[in-house]
C-alpha cells in the first residue's frame, strides 16, 4: 500500500511538471493577446497570445482588421487564411465566444517579401460600437491596432459613413508624425498601409476608389460652421496619408449570411470568389515587414513593442498620438539626456564661463541631433524635444554651479598662497626691491594664469588691492630699513677693523660713514630728500645689486656666507698665528716696544 500510494504521488508531481512545461502545444489556432478589463475601458496583454509571437525569430509583419461590431471581420480573416469557422476566428453569429479585444492566429504565414523571410500574423479585433463599451475602449483598440499592423483593412459595410472618417483621426496623426520621416528615408516608426475595404453589391456606377474620394470631399461650409470645419481638417489631414492608402469592393459571398460558414466555395457568388482571390493578392503585395527605428522586428521585439504601446494607450483616459509619442520617445530622450551628461562630465573644471557655456551648446547640440535621428514623430515629437531641452538646462545649471564652487576654491587658495608670499617678503632679513617685485610678478602671473572661472574677476579685483597695499607697505618700509642697516653695517665694520682685521684703514672708514649717517643726514637732509638724493639712489643700487641677484640671494645665503667667513677668520688667526708668528698681521699693528732684533745703543 504504501509503495502504491507513493507511486501516485509521483505521478501527480510528474503531471503537473509536465503540464507546466509547455503552455501551448498547438498554435494552429487563434490566440488573445490583448483583452479589456472588466470595465471595458482599458486592455491588457495575454501571455498565452504573446508566447505564440514570442517563438518567432524571423522578421514578423501583422495584418489588422478592424470595423463595426457585426461586419463580417472575422469571417474576412477566415477566408484570407483559407479556414473554416470551424478551425478560425470565432464568428459572432455562430460561436458564443465572439472577439473580445485582439485575437492572433497562432501560426503565421511564411513569405519572402523583397528577399526577407518575413512571418505574417493575422489580428482579428473586437468590433466598434458595440453595446456595454465606452468610446475610449472603441479608441484604444482602433489605436493599437494602427500602430501595431503592418496592413490595416478597415472593414466597412454599405458604405463610408461620417463617424468612420472621423474614426481615423489617430491615423491620420499617426500618419503625420511618422509617414513623413519614411518618406524622407529617415525611418523611425513605418504606418501601416491603410486598405479601405467595402462589402457591397452595388457601387451607383462608381468605383470603391471614386466613393472613397467623394467620401473624403470637402463638405461646403458658407456659414462657417465650426464642426464642419473640424470635419474638413480631418478630410485634409487625410491627404498625407496620399499613396499610404488603396481602396477595394468586395461584394457579398451570399445572401443569406448566417449560413456563411457552412457554405462551400462552390455555393458562394463566383464573383465573390474571384474578388477574394484579387483581395489575397492586393494584401500579399502591401505587406512589408514591420520597422521601428530603421529595425525589423522579431517576435519579442514585436511583444515588447506591443507593450510599449499599451502602456502609451492606458497612460490617460483619451489615447492620443501625443501620448503615444511620448512614451516611444522617453528612452531616447533618457538616452540623448546620458550623452549630454557624459560630455559635461568630462569636462576639467573649473574652466571659463564662456568656454562652458560653447561646451554646453556643443553638448546639447549633439543630444539635439541625436533626438533628432532616434525620435518618434514630428509635431507631437516637439514636445519631448522641449522637455529633454528643458533637462538638459537643469543639469547645466547643476555644472554651472560646480563650476563656481570650484573656481571660488581655486582662487581662494591662489589668493592665500599669493598674500602669505607677500607676507614672507615683508620680512625679509635683508629688504631688496628686487626680490620684492620678482615675488609680486611671479605671484601675479601664477594668479592669472592658474585661476580661472567666474570668481576670477572678483578675485582678481582682491589680489590686485592686496598686492598694491603690501608693495606700500614695503616701500614705506624698505628706505629706513635700508638706512638702518647701513648704520649697524658701520658699526659692525669698525668692530671688524679694530678687533678682527686690524686695519685701521677699515676702521676709519667706519667710523666716517657711521658719523656721516648720524649726524650729516639728519642735520643737512630731511627723510624724504636723503631717499631722493642720487647719492641715496647709488647706495640704494648697490645695495640690490649685492644682496639680490640671478646668481646669489644675499637673503638666503647671508647666515651661511657670514658663518663661513667667521670660521675662515678663526683659522686664520689660530693656525697661521702658530705657523708664521705675527707676520699675517697687518703691518699697521705689526710692531714690538721691545724685541731681542732692536740694535743696542752705546
Amino acid at each position: 500500500m504504501e509503495i502504491s500510494y507513493w507511486i501516485f504521488v509521483f505521478s501527480i508531481l510528474l503531471f503537473f511538471l509536465v503540464s507546466g512545461s509547455s503552455s501551448i502545444d498547438n498554435f494552429h489556432q487563434p490566440f488573445p493577446i490583448v483583452e479589456p478589463d472588466p470595465g471595458h475601458t482599458k486592455l491588457r496583454l495575454s501571455r498565452e497570445g504573446l508566447e505564440a509571437i514570442s517563438r518567432i525569430t524571423t522578421p514578423i509583419s501583422a495584418v489588422a482588421v478592424i470595423g463595426p461590431y457585426r461586419s463580417g471581420k472575422s469571417f474576412l480573416l477566415n477566408q484570407l487564411l483559407s479556414l473554416s469557422c470551424d478551425e478560425g476566428f470565432g464568428v459572432g453569429h455562430m460561436r458564443d465566444t465572439k472577439t473580445k479585444g485582439i485575437w492572433v492566429w497562432g501560426t503565421p504565414l511564411e513569405m519572402d517579401i523583397d528577399g526577407v523571410r518575413t512571418s505574417v500574423f493575422y489580428l482579428d479585433t473586437e468590433g466598434f460600437e458595440s453595446v456595454g463599451k465606452s468610446n475610449v475602449y472603441d479608441d484604444r483598440i482602433f489605436a493599437l491596432a494602427t500602430v501595431m499592423s503592418s496592413v490595416l483593412i478597415y472593414n466597412l459595410p454599405e458604405t463610408i459613413r461620417e463617424a468612420d472618417i472621423s474614426r481615423l483621426s489617430f491615423a491620420v496623426e499617426l500618419a503625420e508624425e511618422f509617414y513623413g520621416r519614411v518618406k524622407g528615408q529617415d525611418i523611425a516608426f513605418e504606418p501601416a498601409k491603410l486598405l479601405w475595404l467595402i462589402q457591397r453589391d452595388f457601387l451607383q456606377g462608381k468605383s470603391v476608389k471614386e466613393m472613397v474620394d467623394e467620401a473624403l470631399r470637402h463638405v461646403p461650409n458658407s456659414d462657417g460652421d465650426k464642426n464642419i470645419d473640424q470635419v474638413n481638417q480631418i478630410r485634409d489631414s487625410l491627404a498625407v496619408m496620399g499613396d499610404n492608402s488603396t481602396a477595394f469592393s468586395l461584394p457579398q459571398p451570399h445572401l443569406m449570411r448566417t449560413k456563411l460558414c457552412d457554405l462551400k466555395d462552390d455555393d458562394l457568388d463566383h464573383m465573390y470568389v474571384k474578388k477574394r482571390g484579387q483581395l489575397k493578392e492586393l494584401v500579399a503585395s502591401i505587406i512589408r515587414p514591420k520597422i521601428v527605428q530603421g529595425k525589423y522586428l522579431n517576435g519579442k521585439e514585436f511583444v515588447s513593442f506591443l507593450e510599449q504601446i499599451l502602456d502609451a494607450l492606458n497612460k490617460g483616459e483619451i489615447p492620443s498620438t501625443g501620448s503615444l509619442v511620448e512614451v516611444f520617445n522617453k528612452g531616447i530622450l533618457e538616452r540623448c539626456l546620458k550623452l549630454y551628461s557624459e560630455r559635461m562630465g568630462k569636462l576639467r573644471l573649473p574652466m571659463p564661463e564662456q568656454s562652458l557655456q560653447d561646451a554646453h551648446e556643443r553638448s546639447r547640440e549633439e543630444a539635439m541631433k541625436a533626438f533628432e535621428e532616434q525620435h518618434f514623430g514630428r509635431h507631437h515629437a516637439k514636445k519631448s524635444a522641449d522637455q529633454l531641452d528643458e533637462e538638459m538646462k537643469e543639469v547645466f545649471k547643476n555644472v554651472i554651479m560646480t563650476n563656481e564652487y570650484q573656481s571660488t576654491r581655486l582662487c581662494e587658495a591662489l589668493y592665500t598662497k599669493c598674500e602669505d608670499r607677500m607676507d614672507q617678503l615683508q620680512v625679509l632679513r635683508l629688504p631688496t626691491m628686487a626680490k620684492f617685485d620678482a615675488g609680486l610678478q611671479q605671484c601675479n602671473q601664477s594668479f592669472e594664469q592658474e585661476c580661472v572661472g567666474p570668481s576670477k574677476a572678483n578675485y582678481e579685483q582682491r589680489i590686485m588691492k592686496m598686492l598694491g597695499k603690501s608693495r606700500s607697505l614695503f616701500i614705506k618700509e624698505y628706505n629706513q630699513r635700508l638706512f638702518n642697516w647701513l648704520v649697524a653695517f658701520s658699526l659692525v665694520m669698525v668692530v671688524v677693523g679694530r678687533f678682527i682685521i686690524k686695519f685701521i684703514l677699515v676702521e676709519m672708514a667706519a667710523w666716517i660713514l657711521f658719523i656721516f649717517l648720524e649726524t650729516y643726514t639728519r642735520m643737512f637732509w630731511s627723510a624724504e630728500s636723503l631717499y631722493y638724493n642720487p647719492v641715496w639712489h647709488f647706495i640704494v643700487s648697490a645695495w640690490e645689486t649685492i644682496v639680490y641677484s640671478p646668481i646669489l640671494d644675499l637673503d638666503r645665503w647671508a647666515i651661511p656666507i657670514a658663518c663661513m667667513a667667521a670660521l675662515g677668520i678663526l683659522y686664520c688667526r689660530c693656525y697661521g698665528r702658530r705657523k708664521h708668528g705675527s707676520q699675517w698681521l697687518l703691518p699697521l699693528y705689526n710692531h714690538q716696544k721691545g724685541g731681542s732684533n732692536r740694535p743696542r745703543s752705546d
